[in-house]
């Protein structure tokens, strides 16, 4: 059982170092279960909050908190996050420098740290710290790879169940996105802990919009999706690494900004083009299934599946890579039956064969449905949704179902003619009239059916035929050249007057790709969520982080709807905390101040620093404006430097020595001015606050008047 004091600490926690007033769904349960020091399995979505279930108490523990993440590639990425909170983390990996590696351990061993970032390869270089005088608490993340049930299973996580013998005392929580039963069991048995307590949220993630297409002319949709959404970031799933090549090829050509990702590439090539999406230079990513995982980039707007996934758990641990940050996403899977057909043969002869082949029907199934996707998805979670979504495909448009048993007695007719030993393509030429090479030469066109049903195009019959294998009239024998075939139900529909219902095909318009005179996709207007984003870039160059961990998308949005001019005001915003409000609010509220430039009456912008100069002037402490006004001290420093910059009399050396002016001078000479005042903050050993950094350079810009006093 906690105490009190640290209960009433969490909150506080919380919003300073990662800038919310309050928790998500059970993770303030989480959180005091890992402080009790308890095992725990904790099952959450992508982008329901996982990471802070182990980084909050971490700050809270005396020792590190150790962190094992599968990828090397993408710790530097969560390390950058947690400074940019202001929390001190590091990772450790085999390819760093022994000089390197020797300085965190100094680290470790002087407390200077909270989290450690490794990968279960490199556990055995921390021998030397791997006991509980210094680690507080074990960090699993993507636990779902320690299992051969899991969709990504990795045998260097098999090693971990070690971790408990080693550090009996220590608290483990193992954490994934996507965990069946039998992953879950699998994954506490395989990690020693038997009692650990078992943490399953929603996997409703409300704000993903879902759709399946058929998947004509992908290529053409694509395109056209994402120039209506100018400046999002994307990533498009592909099967193979030669289709992530050739559509990144084909959407450059459209002026899109993309590149591939897969496991061919060099590791320099994969990580620039990690580091370029992540940073916001490069728009979209065409990958395999390796990338993505573990990357906290909050600002993906939408994710698209190319070609049909191999389960539903990698489906909804792809799709979660998209509106971590809650603001509205879209999820689009293309489907076609060509994906099934490879995706079995790509099963075929495996150890687990049943257990692919039975996750694929579930997958195939879901991409058919004609009724709810996401009571489908979540109930394969074991989720149960009372009520249609309202936010997927299925229920915006329901099908429109029509007597179509003239159509199945057609379909049914031609695969009987041609002794039920053709496949889909071959059925659907013989019932166009199609006279090409195969269909000569077989005599198929001398058939009565040749031509029957001449008057439905060919991508509407590939549809009839998929719905008609859906309601069991016909099947695939996958092991026959995938040759379709009557069932039972077939001689019901042919001879017995049976009715069967059909929806009709969704179309798409094709339209021409326009590729004479190639342009950059156009930004939207200008809106202050616009302004916001390009000062968010800005700042991310200058320092040398991803733009998302300045601000995120949702973050950036409630500034543009609530618009704070003030710095207590920008601090009640979700995700600003205090190191953010002192590092970027001046930035940030200045943009939103100018933009909203003769909207307000000058008047009336001036008068919050005139009442602090007359207060001052009065003779009143920082901390009794500060309180007269119900604002930060920070504020107030804040409006001294803006009136001592406009030539008000202002004794500025009262907040800011003269030997403290010099070194941020120095500061600033030796790195060229930065913009920011991070850099000044990291380059003086964080030694000197952010508000005389901010007095010192107001003084650089306008030195004292020595006849004014000032």
């Amino acid at each position: 059982m906690l105490s009190k004091e640290t209960q009433l600490i969490l909150i506080p926690t919380l919003k300073k170092y990662f800038g919310y007033d309050s928790f998500r769904e059970q993770q303030q349960e989480i959180i005091e279960s890992v402080l009790s020091r308890k095992d725990n399995l904790v099952i959450m979505p992508t982008g329901g909050g996982k990471s802070v279930c182990f980084q909050l108490p971490a700050l809270l523990f005396d020792g590190i908190t150790l962190v094992i993440s599968p990828l090397i590639a993408l710790m530097k990425d969560q390390v950058d996050g947690l400074t940019a909170n202001g929390i001190p983390a590091a990772f450790f990996n085999s390819s760093q420098l022994s000089s390197a590696q020797n300085g965190i351990f100094d680290k470790v061993i002087n407390s200077e740290i909270k989290l450690l970032y490794v990968a279960p390869e490199s556990l055995a270089l921390l021998e030397n710290i791997l006991n509980e005088k210094y680690i507080s608490c074990v960090a699993i993340d993507e636990a779902h790879c320690i299992s051969s049930w899991g969709h990504d299973f990795r045998p260097s996580y098999q090693q971990l169940g070690f971790l408990k013998h080693s550090l009996p005392n220590t608290p483990i929580i193992a954490l994934t996105a996507t965990a069946d039963k039998a992953t879950r069991q699998d994954i506490v048995d395989q990690l020693n802990i038997p009692n650990a307590t078992q943490f399953l949220t929603s996997f409703d993630r409300k704000n993903i919009e879902l759709e399946v297409r058929p998947a004509n002319d992908r290529v053409t949709q694509i395109i056209k999706f994402i120039h209506k959404k100018p400046n999002e970031a994307g990533i498009i799933y592909c099967l193979s690494r030669k289709s992530t090549e050739q559509l990144a090829s084909k959407l450059k050509q459209n002026g899109i900004k993309a590149m591939p990702y897969h496991a061919g590439l060099t590791f320099e090539e994969r990580t620039k083009t990690q580091e370029d999406f992540l940073f916001d230079k490069t728009q979209i990513i065409c990958a395999t299934i390796a990338f993505g995982m573990g990357i906290d980039k909050s600002n993906v707007r939408w994710v698209i599946h190319y070609n049909m996934p191999k389960n539903i758990e990698g489906y909804y641990q792809e799709i979660g890579r998209c509106g971590r940050d809650g603001v509205k996403a879209n999820a689009i899977l293309f489907h076609s039956y060509a994906d099934v057909i490879q995706l079995r043969n790509f099963a075929a002869g495996a150890s687990n064969e049943d257990v692919q082949l039975a996750k694929l029907e579930r997958m195939q199934q879901f991409s058919e449905a004609t009724t709810c996707r996401r009571k489908i998805l979540l109930g394969y979670f074991g989720e149960l949704l009372s009520d249609n979504c309202g936010n997927c495909d299925v229920c915006k448009n329901p099908p429109q179902f029509f007597d179509g048993t003239v159509i199945a007695q057609k379909a049914l007719s031609v695969i009987t003619r041609l002794n039920e030993s053709e496949a889909t393509s071959v059925i659907i030429d013989v019932l166009r009239g199609a006279k090409n090479a195969t269909i000569v030469d077989k005599g198929y066109d001398k058939l009565k059916s040749h031509g029957v049903g001449k008057d439905i195009s060919w991508h509407d019959w590939q549809q009839y035929i998929i719905q008609l294998i859906n309601q069991g009239f016909c099947e695939i024998a996958f092991h026959k050249n995938n040759a379709l075939q009557l069932t039972s139900f077939s001689q019901k529909v042919l001879f017995e007057k049976k009715m069967v219902y059909l929806t009709k095909p969704i179309a798409f318009k094709e339209q021409a790709v326009v590729q004479k005179e190639i342009k950059e996709i156009k930004a939207k207007k200008d809106t202050l969520f616009e302004r916001l984003r390009k000062l968010r870039y800005k700042i991310s160059l200058e320092e040398n982080i991803p733009a998302y961990l300045v601000f995120s998308d949702a973050t950036l949005k409630e500034m543009e709807r609530t618009r704070p001019m003030s710095q207590s005001d920008f601090l009640e915003i979700s995700g600003v905390g205090q190191r953010k409000l002192e590092v970027y609010g001046d930035e940030f509220i200045s943009e939103i101040i100018s933009f909203m430039d003769g909207k307000i009456p000058k008047k009336k912008k001036g008068d919050t620093y005139k009442v602090t100069y007359d207060l001052y002037k009065e003779g009143l402490t920082i901390d009794e404006i500060a309180e007269n006004r119900n604002l930060s001290p920070t504020t107030i420093f804040s409006h001294l430097a803006k009136l001592y910059a406009d030539g008000k009399e202002i004794d500025i050396y009262d907040f800011v020595t003269k030997e403290e002016v010099e070194l941020v001078r120095k500061a600033k000479e030796a790195m060229d001015s930065p913009a920011t005042l991070k850099p000044y903050y990291d380059f003086l050993n964080d030694e000197m606050e952010y508000f005389k950094i901010r007095m010192a350079l107001t003084i650089l810009i306008r030195p004292p008047n020595p006849k004014r006093g000032n």
